[in-house]
């Protein structure tokens, strides 16, 4: 997955969206900022999770950090392999290392999340 095709959160949470389908994980900036994940919780399937609200949790060797959703929506697809290797957030967050998938409530919600050059320019004002 190429990162400039992607959507992103202030708070580090990447989406790319296939219809009204959003992928979401950290990016490499929380992956490297938060050191080694050791222990990943996922959102339940089938439950709703709300903009701004709790996704799930990473459990890393520095802290344990929140991962909060930049969308609203539906579970539809979480990441199980992360249960057996955390670590794959860090060695691939773009890729295999995915959290979860979510059917869109609202499409309108994109609008607030960053382009690839927004978000570089964040990073670089923090």
């Amino acid at each position: 997955m190429n990162p400039r095709d992607i959507k992103y959160s202030k708070e580090h949470v990447w989406v790319k969206v296939d219809g009204t389908t959003a992928t979401l994980g950290i990016t490499d900036y929380a992956q490297n900022q938060l050191g080694e994940v050791l222990a990943v919780e996922l959102p339940l399937l089938d439950s709703e999770v709300e903009k701004g609200g709790e996704l799930g949790s990473l459990d890393c060797m520095k802290t344990a950090s929140t991962v909060y959703a930049p969308v609203s929506g539906k579970v539809t697809k979480i990441n199980e392999a992360l249960i057996d290797a955390p670590d794959t957030v860090n060695s691939d967050p773009y890729g295999e290392g995915w959290l979860a998938q979510v059917e869109l409530n609202d499409l309108a919600e994109l609008d607030d999340l960053m382009s690839a050059e927004e978000y570089e320019a964040f990073l670089e004002s923090l």
